[in-house]
């Protein structure tokens, strides 16, 4: 009787969202559109990276289907990138394949210690206009990514493109049923098989995979020279992976004001990027543009639509591998546009906006763009991004602080008071700013309005107090709160001031 009560009372679990059969059918169809604009972005990074396209193919269906269980951000999608392709490449041109495998288990083993140690946390030290860089370089390099697919072509791929985007435009204002770009995809496929245009097509980029990918090990020695030579390229991958996957989630959990755990996404980079491996795939992580279909063009919000996208790239590939090459490359291209155009943040870049924001934003968002442009790296874009940031903020903070002064009553005592954040920037100015010379024998140094961080105001303060000295005159610094006061009793006449 108790367990019959027990079970009544129990909670029951919320019911997963895609059960309903409004966003089951979004869902079902943002990851065949996903799975369908897979296929050629995974060929092309296979080439990219100096292996057969059945790699890229097989790693974007396995990375899509474990970091649909594993990961933090649902409807986020990951693949095989052109990122992970670049750092690899050298490593697969010179050892071959399965070098490259075993740098890419070891790499996702990296990612699961850096999610263990707090790496995600480090996202809130990235300033929005990182962000709205990021943003928009990855925009500029999706829309470049599609212009040798426009060059070299028959005419009629143009009408072809202008078409599809017609259809993505347009339809979206008749209805919202069915995605846009699915639409998109099957009418030129349609037409272009029955009317038989020659135009390039999927099948063009690349052979496609005729069996399912096997499970296995890396054929490499197993010894402390092979991890010296992968080592490096794995700590590529995995930095790599987890600065683009997390700072497209963020990016996510904008656009669909929700919350995500970046923590669990970045150990969930970890195991797809190692069940990636075992299967002899090439490693990837969060793909931005695919995401942006899902999630955007698609309207997906679940793990079903990711892990779908995995499923039918694998079934299409495999099973309908010949429907799906004669899909013409012009759809793809379209989509990708139209994704391009919608990622890029054009309000960034309106004259009102540029002239209310302050100058040092501005600096900070084409810095980030500038280097990705030029690296093709959105990791090292944002790099050199949150560098500028810190030294713009640095240069701005410096001149926060104020000291001011007053001479005691009866003229034997001059007290300073000092006003802002003392750090390593605004200590060095803060030295010239004390009358040696002329102020009577007895200082006071009044910290009531100012904190101490780091070594280098404590130096400063140290020197402020040995030149006085050097006059034969008194410092005596007061007020200090508690974690400046730590920090200056630790270090104060330690520092090799003066000597």
């Amino acid at each position: 009787m108790s367990s019959v009560l027990s079970a009544v009372n129990r909670p029951r679990l919320p019911r997963p969202s895609w059960l309903s059969p409004k966003v089951f059918r979004t869902e079902v169809l943002a990851g065949l559109v996903v799975a369908l604009a897979l296929i050629p972005e995974a060929i092309s990074f296979s080439i990219l990276a100096g292996v057969d396209p059945r790699v890229g193919l097989f790693a974007s269906f396995t990375m899509a289907v474990t970091i649909a269980i594993c990961g933090g951000r649902p409807a986020m999608i990951s693949a095989a990138t052109g990122a992970v392709a670049l750092v690899v490449a050298p490593l697969a041109k010179e050892y071959g394949l399965d070098h490259l495998i075993a740098a890419v288990i070891l790499g996702g083993a990296i990612q699961i210690l850096l999610a263990v140690l707090g790496v995600a946390k480090l996202m809130r030290f990235i300033p929005r206009s990182v962000m709205v860089g990021f943003v928009n370089a990855l925009a500029i390099l999706i829309f470049a990514a599609q212009v040798p697919h426009l060059l070299g072509v028959p005419w009629l791929v143009y009408p072809l493109v202008a078409v599809a985007l017609g259809i993505m435009v347009g339809l979206p204002r008749l209805t919202r049923a069915v995605p846009a770009p699915l639409v998109a995809i099957v009418v030129l496929t349609v037409v272009t098989v029955a009317v038989g245009v020659a135009v390039p097509t999927v099948g063009d980029e690349g052979a496609l995979p005729d069996s399912l990918p096997a499970l296995g090990l890396p054929q490499v020695p197993w010894t402390v020279d092979t991890l010296t030579l992968i080592a490096p390229y794995a700590l590529g991958i995995a930095l790599v992976g987890l600065m683009e996957s997390l700072m497209t989630a963020k990016l996510v959990d904008d656009i669909t004001d929700t919350p995500s755990s970046k923590t669990r996404e970045s150990w969930g980079q970890g195991v797809a990027n190692i069940v990636t491996g075992f299967f002899g795939g090439m490693g990837g992580c969060a793909m931005i543009g695919q995401t942006m279909i899902n999630v955007k063009a698609s309207g997906a919000r679940t793990r079903l639509s990711t892990f779908l996208a995995g499923v039918f790239l694998l079934t299409l590939v495999v099973a309908l591998g010949d429907v799906v090459a004669v899909i013409p490359m012009a759809a793809l291209v379209a989509v990708m546009i139209i994704v391009a155009v919608s990622t890029f943040d054009w309000h960034s870049v309106a004259p009102r906006t540029l002239q209310r924001m302050p100058y040092g934003e501005t600096v900070v968002m084409l810095a980030t763009v500038a280097t990705t442009l030029a690296t093709h790296n959105l990791a090292i874009g944002v790099v050199v991004g949150v560098l500028t940031a810190m030294v713009i903020f640095a240069r701005r903070v410096a001149h926060l602080v104020e000291v001011t002064s007053v001479l005691d009553p009866d003229g034997g005592t001059r007290i300073y008071s000092v006003h802002g954040e003392l750090f390593f920037a605004s200590s060095n100015d803060l030295v010239g700013q004390f009358d040696y010379a002329g102020d009577p024998d007895t200082v006071v140094i009044d910290m009531t309005h100012a904190h101490v961080w780091d070594a280098s105001s404590v130096a400063a303060l140290d020197a402020i107090t040995t030149r006085y000295a050097a006059r034969g005159k008194t410092v005596e610094i007061i007020e200090l709160n508690q974690p400046s006061a730590r920090i200056h009793h630790a270090l104060a006449g330690r520092l090799g001031v003066g000597h």
